[in-house]
């Protein structure tokens, strides 16, 4: 009788790093940066119908890279507890620190336990009650959890991204033109390519707004800005 084909547990987790990181390194980069009414994100996203930046919950914002299907299923069941979670406790004990560690649990188990490992990278945005208490965190592929402050990047070249939004960044908490500018200067300087207004994904956690502070941002309004 032959053998099974060994493979140590090393090899085999190495492996599956690789394969979604190669997964996630082919999605468009995604940011999300503080400013001084909220929490602005900005995505290279030319589709109208397919969104990478959502709502989940009253203050609380989603956002995917990688593979769409994987990180849309991610993002409904984070809605789905959100909502159980806020109706059978408080509104105020959703979090996207509780949030950020229900999804470090399923990736984390994920990418352990299946065959295939999901390729997706999260982001997760709380806008606080006043400036300096937002929350950003970024969820891996594994499950490891980073909170951040000032400003996150994921998917695509995201290391590159990152640099490019320390390189002349902004003073603390800018206004939103000034961070949305500084923004799609970051993205071009990664993809060496002009991004037109279309080519943009724009939504901010507006803590001034009464009720849910998402507010997605019409191509109109990103123009304005950017003008």
């Amino acid at each position: 009788m032959s053998l099974p084909f060994y493979v140590s547990p090393e090899q085999l987790m190495q492996d599956k790093a690789e394969y979604a990181k190669k997964g996630i390194a082919k999605g468009r980069s995604i940011i999300a940066m503080e400013y001084e009414a909220g929490v602005l994100l900005v995505a290279d996203n030319p589709s109208t119908s397919l969104f990478k930046i959502s709502e989940i919950y009253d203050n609380i914002a989603f956002s995917g890279a990688g593979k769409y299907s994987e990180f849309e299923n991610l993002r409904k069941a984070g809605i789905q507890h959100a909502d159980l979670k806020g109706f059978m406790y408080s509104r105020e004990d959703v979090t996207a620190r509780s949030l950020a560690n229900g999804y470090s649990q399923i990736l984390g188990t994920i990418f352990s336990q299946e065959l295939k490992p999901f390729e997706v990278e999260i982001l997760l945005a709380q806008v606080g009650e006043r400036n300096g208490h937002n929350e950003l965190y970024r969820i891996s592929f594994d499950g490891t959890i980073f909170h951040e402050r000032t400003f996150i990047a994921i998917g695509g070249r995201s290391d590159a991204l990152l640099a490019a939004l320390r390189r002349d960044g902004p003073a603390p908490s800018p206004d939103l033109r000034t961070a949305l500018t500084h923004c799609r200067r970051s993205l071009e300087s990664v993809t060496d390519q002009k991004l037109s207004v279309e080519g943009l994904e724009v939504a901010v956690l507006d803590r001034n707004r009464i009720g849910r502070k998402f507010r997605r941002l019409t191509h109109q309004e990103v123009a304005g800005l950017l003008a």
